[in-house]
């Protein structure tokens, strides 16, 4: 029954050193600051992780001019800044206020105008071994579609003519030298090349195939001339 006894105190004795060693004492406002008028509680706060087990430390001076106090007070005092009816109060200059379980506690100075005037601080307490949120990843950006391609003009088969109609058709070449003239059906004239019809003979004169051609009149009236003066001699 005795060894059972002791054993147990050595558990709870050996719990509490651990709890002790694990448990962290934050000096309110520090490194740069303390218990006062200047320091920004809530930028404070909301840069560190409490802890059930751990501890807070009110450092201030608790008389003179600047004396301060410390007030723990309900939510709605809290935001009122009413230091009637607080939940505890603490006026040492250097109060050790244990955080034992996960809860939020409100805490104010009591002296007049010095809550307004900034000198108030929540403290979120988590549960132990409860690890601090972590804000979210930063989204990262979608990529952003890729234009469509151009769609190509429908090809036309003509190219277009310099006035913008479309090109006649190519004409067909024209007839090799080499290639026989047309003929002209019998009995038709032939044109000559201005165009008129050329006219036939006269009866009585030949033509170009007899190889002759007809007299002229002023040397036959020289001929019986000269055949006259060959008389006459």
């Amino acid at each position: 029954m005795a060894a059972s006894r002791a054993f147990i105190v050595a558990v709870a004795t050996i719990a509490l050193v651990v709890r002790s060693a694990a448990a962290t004492n934050f000096t309110v406002g520090a490194p740069g600051g303390s218990w006062d008028l200047q320091t920004n509680f809530a930028s404070w706060a909301a840069s560190k992780t409490f802890v059930a087990g751990d501890n807070l430390i009110f450092s201030y001076p608790p008389q003179g001019p600047q004396r301060h106090n410390v007030l723990e007070v309900s939510k709605a005092s809290y935001d009122s800044c009413s230091a009637g009816g607080p939940i505890a109060t603490h006026a040492s200059g250097n109060d050790v206020v244990p955080l034992p379980a996960a809860a939020t506690r409100y805490f104010i100075c009591g002296i007049p105008g010095h809550c307004a005037a900034g000198m108030k601080v929540a403290i979120a307490v988590v549960a132990g071994g409860a690890a601090a949120p972590t804000p979210p990843p930063a989204a990262s950006p979608s990529p952003a579609p890729s234009p469509p391609a151009p769609s190509s003009p429908p090809t036309s088969s003509s190219s277009p003519a310099p006035g913008g109609g479309s090109s006649p058709p190519p004409s067909s070449p024209p007839p090799s030298s080499g290639s026989p003239a047309p003929t002209s059906p019998p009995g038709s004239s032939a044109l000559s090349p201005g165009g008129a019809t050329s006219a036939p003979p006269p009866p009585g004169s030949s033509g170009a195939n007899g190889g002759r051609s007809a007299l002229p009149a002023e040397a036959a009236v020289g001929l019986g001339v000269g055949v006259l003066m060959m008389l006459a001699l």
